[in-house]
Order: C-alpha cells, then sequence, then structure tokens
C-alpha cells in the first residue's frame, strides 16, 4: 500500500508523489507532513508555498485540495545579518493562489539564505544559498521545414570551466501560463558538457493546469520567456528527481514509485537559491531582461 503526497510547485503547481510504505504508516498514524516548495532568485524577494501531506484515502477534487494550503504559518527568512517574516498574498491567475512573499530582502549572489517555518507545534528549517548566474549567450526559433508554422528554441551558453554548476532550463508562454514551467530533460549537470560553449534545444515542460492540449514546441508568433538558472547539487538532485517521474511516469499527476529528494528538515521538499538569466523571445527576436 502506497501514500499520495502532495507537492506543491510554483512550476507545475500541483504533482502527486507515490511515497513509500514507511511515510503511509507514519501518515495514518501521526500526522501529515509539511510540503515545502521555496526558492529566492538574485534579485528578487524570497517565495514559500506551503501545503500538508494528501493521505491516500482522501477525496480530492478542484475544491478539498484547497483545504491542504497552509495560510496561517510564521515563515521567517534570514541572510545572517537580516531577518524578514514573509507575508501570504493571494496571486490570482495561478494555482495555488497562495504564496508566502518576501518584500524587503532581496536575493544576492554567494550569500546563504535559512529558512524556518512554524506552524502549530512544528518546525522546520531549510538552508541555501545563490550561485554565480550564468548568461543566456543566444536563443534561436529553429524549424525543421521553412514551411511550417511550429518549430523549437535553441539557447547556447558558457558554462564556467572553473566552477561546478548545475542548471534548469524554464519557459513561460506570455498571456498562456501564469508561471514558468521547467522544460523536459532542462536539467543539467556540466561535468556530462564535452565544450564550455553549451548549445541545446529546449522541450517544452508539461503545464498541469493548461487549457489546451500539451506540445512539446512552440509555435509562430508565440511571446516566451526563457531562463536559465543556476542551483546547488541538492536542487539539482530534486528537479533531477522530479524530471524521472514525469518521464518513467508518464503523467505528472500520477508519477512513477519513488520519493522526491529534499533538503527540508522536518518536512518535505526544496528550499533553493538560484542565479537567473532570461531573455524574452518571439519568434527570432530575441530581448534580454
Amino acid at each position: 500500500m502506497k501514500k499520495i503526497c502532495l507537492l506543491l510547485l510554483p512550476l507545475l503547481l500541483i504533482i502527486m508523489v507515490s511515497c513509500s510504505r514507511e511515510n503511509y504508516v507514519e501518515s495514518v498514524e501521526g500526522e501529515s507532513k509539511i510540503v515545502v516548495e521555496g526558492w529566492i532568485e538574485q534579485g528578487d524577494v524570497p517565495q514559500v508555498i506551503l501545503s500538508r501531506s494528501i493521505p491516500i484515502n482522501a477525496t480530492i477534487d478542484s475544491t478539498t485540495i484547497f483545504n491542504y494550503f497552509i495560510r496561517s504559518a510564521k515563515v521567517t527568512v534570514s541572510d545572517g545579518e537580516n531577518e524578514e517574516v514573509l507575508s501570504v498574498k493571494n496571486e490570482n491567475g495561478r494555482i495555488p493562489p497562495y504564496v508566502y512573499s518576501g518584500s524587503k530582502m532581496l536575493g544576492e549572489i554567494g550569500k546563504a539564505y535559512v529558512l524556518k517555518v512554524q506552524y502549530l507545534d512544528r518546525v522546520i528549517e531549510a538552508t541555501t544559498s545563490i550561485p554565480s548566474v550564468v548568461p543566456i549567450k543566444s536563443a534561436a526559433y529553429v524549424k525543421v521545414n521553412p514551411a511550417d508554422t511550429t518549430g523549437f528554441v535553441h539557447i547556447e551558453f558558457n558554462d564556467f570551466v572553473k566552477e561546478k554548476n548545475y542548471y534548469q532550463i524554464e519557459t513561460r508562454l506570455d498571456n498562456v501560463e501564469p508561471i514558468f514551467v521547467p522544460a523536459l530533460y532542462g536539467n543539467l549537470n556540466d561535468e556530462n558538457f564535452i565544450s564550455s560553449s553549451v548549445s541545446l534545444q529546449i522541450t517544452r515542460g508539461i503545464y498541469v493546469f493548461s487549457k489546451t492540449k500539451y506540445k512539446p514546441y512552440f509555435t509562430d508568433g508565440d511571446l516566451v520567456y526563457i531562463k536559465l538558472r543556476t542551483m546547488s547539487k541538492a536542487g539539482f538532485e530534486f528537479w533531477n528527481s522530479w524530471q524521472n517521474e514525469i518521464v518513467n511516469g508518464r503523467s505528472p499527476i500520477f508519477p512513477a514509485n519513488s520519493s522526491l529528494k529534499s533538503n527540508i528538515k522536518g518536512g518535505i521538499g526544496i528550499w533553493q537559491g538560484y542565479g537567473q538569466s532570461t531573455i524574452l523571445m518571439q519568434t527570432s527576436n530575441t530581448k534580454r531582461i
């Protein structure tokens, strides 16, 4: 027998993750786990989404699922010098709409950030830092046949050979997707690069709540945000295990039977700092932001 845990990601938003029998027994006999998905990018405020894991015998629909979001926790982020208590904001147009956000503290490269979540009688903690930014060098919209109305985006960047780097590629279709979505096979370990000059094709990720049928490519006229993020080994292991669940399970709702990696003490999920480079592209026209 297995348990189903609810993991809230800002990118795929809701993923059902199969957990071990031991976790199932613990959930039935004790309390559900607190699920954390938190991030801080350089130049931006910290953001955290909280939920409770869902037992396998629970009835879940578009209404009851909101009962598992946590909106009354005390969430604090510290950089060793300053500390900020995050406030819950309701962001219309995205699911889940409840995000704990900072307003003063901005992420800085090289700094460490400690997350502390206090909810009822539980305390959850995690630590992360923001690695160096690796800029996107160029992006191009490529078609197999010039007469096609669809194609793939290709990007280029230069890996820092004197640094150990882990990457994630994300995209967001303007006016279609409210959040950035991880590209399929977009989690990269630089030990697999054959050159410091990296060129690759982006395969769109699966956005769970899309109103249109999934397609791995882009279409003429699409306005696309492309983001290259650097992250820690812990972040890479988390997102790589997530990617394996999507690919092996063949469904973003019911992935395969292994649990996702986590760097959260007292809960499950991820707290990760990111360096990021983002460009805006429409067909072959690109603009760095």
